[in-house]
This record gives structure tokens, sequence and C-alpha cells, in this order.
């Protein structure tokens, strides 16, 4: 563990379950799940015998089947006060919710959800493939919402794996760092590359704000590969560099051993060098904080006890408009492409 608050690094830490973020966000979880062959339901063509179904974490052979009891996933559950940013690398997410809306996505496909004043939603793991095993590798991010957002209307926005920004920077070493940007402006300071610009987030969101300095960028770096990661540009804006994947590299010059969350001064430019032995993996979380008051009960997050209690009521009273699916836990067909279809009837498709 490094506590050193002189240097970038401020604080390096294990990771847990779910990992440790700071204002703004509220929550990380990485999903990284070894799913076995499909049944003709969508589910492990295996015994679920020894897991607790409905609440099942355990991880046992490799994968959880979280809260479900044929598929995967969660059923449906509200929230109201923050955003979820839902990056799904590897495997489908089938979501529906309170609004009619519904979809399918995965393979790099990102979904950003803003709750604001309440959303019912549901997220299956539909396991697609009856001949070979299924694995499902996904972040869900929880971004927090300030006071006067906290009862937006809800909205949800799809990032397309082949719309999302990315850049592979090749090193003088013949190291390769490839770059997803998600959210928030990344300019290259190692290749002198033009800043690249990513998708609009949605319109009530912190990272619509143009001082908030926002970024979610994904790093994948191959055995010695070199990059600095460019200081931030926002005042007062803290960054967080998740080591998810990989034994070890130099943040720094600090040997930091995977997994690990390092917490850099944001305004640094830092060196990465990966290890010599396999490739790496990292997320950046960064932000201006909030500063607000965060009260949070479950899936409600706000900024006194008294809107808890309000929302509660709320919840109580009107299930955040209704649940209009027949299942809990809903699923499209087995043949469905990814697709998503918005309140009122739009419906996108990727590339389109």
């Amino acid at each position: 563990m490094s506590d050193n608050n002189k240097g970038p690094v401020v604080q390096v830490k294990p990771l847990g379950f779910p990992w440790q973020t700071i204002d703004p966000f509220l929550f990380c979880v990485y999903h990284d799940d070894a799913y076995p062959k499909a049944n003709g339901q969508m589910g492990p063509e295996a015994s679920l015998a020894g897991r607790q179904i409905g609440q099942d974490f355990s991880r046992k052979d490799g994968w959880s089947m979280y809260h479900g009891d044929t598929v995967p996933g969660f059923p449906s559950h509200p929230h109201r006060g923050f955003e979820t940013v839902t990056i799904v690398r590897k495997g489908l997410v089938d979501h529906s919710d309170s609004l009619g809306a519904t979809a399918r996505f995965g393979g790099g496909d990102v979904q950003w959800l803003t709750a604001g004043k309440g959303i019912v939603h549901s997220e299956m793991f539909p396991l697609l493939d009856a001949g070979a095993p299924n694995p499902l590798e996904l972040f869900q991010i929880w971004l927090n919402l300030p006071a006067r957002s906290k009862m937006a209307e809800p909205h949800f926005t799809m990032f397309w794996s082949d719309a999302i920004p990315r850049f592979a920077s090749d090193d003088a070493k013949g190291g390769r760092t490839e770059v997803a940007v998600i959210a928030g402006r990344l300019g290259d300071a190692a290749s002198g590359q033009d800043a690249i610009q990513p998708l609009a987030p949605p319109p009530d969101s912190w990272a619509a704000q143009a001082d908030a300095d926002v970024a979610i960028w994904t790093l994948k770096m191959t055995p010695g590969a070199q990059w600095t990661l460019p200081a931030a540009t926002g005042e007062g804006t803290r960054r967080m560099l998740y080591f998810f994947k990989g034994v070890v590299a130099h943040i720094a010059g600090e040997r930091v051993e995977g997994p690990a969350a390092v917490e850099l001064r944001a305004d640094a430019a830092v060196e990465i060098v990966n290890g010599n032995d396999e490739t790496s993996e990292f997320l950046v979380l960064q932000g201006r904080p909030i500063a607000e008051p965060v009260a949070q009960y479950g899936p409600f997050v706000m900024n006194t006890q008294a809107e808890i209690s309000q929302t509660m009521a709320d919840y109580r009273r009107t299930q955040f408009g209704g649940w209009p699916w027949d299942d809990p836990a809903p699923v499209h067909d087995r043949e469905a492409a990814r697709f998503a279809r918005h309140p009122g009837g739009h419906e996108e498709v990727p590339g389109a």
C-alpha cells in the first residue's frame, strides 16, 4: 500500500468488490463471468445446485447468477438520483424499463442511463451460444447527479461500440496502448495526436457540464508498452486509475502489482509502463467533485435523509410509473440482434 502525497501517486489500494470510488462517482463494479454453454432458456447449461438462487454472488465455477433464477442478471429494480454507465466488453445485456424502453447491447457498447426522478429497469445477461462458453465482461459505474438534476426526467443513451472514439499509441519500443474514450476529451500528450472528442453524454448528466471534467477511459497496454496519461485540465478534478488486468506496472515510477486502485493527482501527467510479461488493462474515472451531501439507501441516492424518505414513499405510491412487462426479468428473442427501442417507439441499431 502506498500513501505518497508528494508525487503523482496519492495512494494505492487493493481492488475490492465493488471498487472504491471518489466523488462524483458513487460505485463501480466489474463483472467477469465465465458462463458455460447456454441451455434452451438462455441460461447456463449447468446445475445451479449449491447456489443461493435469487442472490448468487458466489462466483462458483467462475460465474454467478446474481439475482436471476433462470437467466443471470438483475431483474426489475428501481433507481433515483444518479446515473448508471454500463460498459459491456463481452457478452450481452437485455435491458427493459418502466418507460417502456428496451435494448440489447454488448461487444463494446455502452448504455448511459439517467435515472433522475425515478426509473425501474432490469438488466439480464442472456446466454445465446449452446455450443461454446458465453463469457460476460462489463463495468457498471454509478455517477452522481447534483441536487438540481436529481429529479430530472429519466433518459437513456446508447453509445454503440463502432461510434465510440478509440485510438492507439505506439511507443518507440514497439509497445501499443489502445484507449477507448467513453466520456471526457482526451489529449494524447505522449504522441502529440489531436485531442479525442467523446460522444455527448445525456443532457442532465454532471458529465454534460463543461467544467465538471468527467472522464471515463479504458486502456489496454501490450507487454512493455509505455504511455503518458495527460494531466486533467479542470480545477479540483480527482482521478482514479483501476489496474484490473495484469501482473505489474510502473505508474509514475512506482511499481504497482495488480489488481489495484490507484488514486492519482489529476493535475499531473503520469507515465504508465506496463510490465514485460503480459497485457494489462486499466479503467480511468475522473471528475470534479459535486461536493454535496450524499444520502443513500440502496438504489436511491439523494442529498438528505428526508429526500430518501420521500423517495421511498414515492416509490411505494407510484412504482416510478409501474412495470409494463409480464416478467420481472424479461429477455429478448434468442435471434434478436443488438438494438435499442426508446420510449415512444423510436428504434435504433448499431451503425444506423
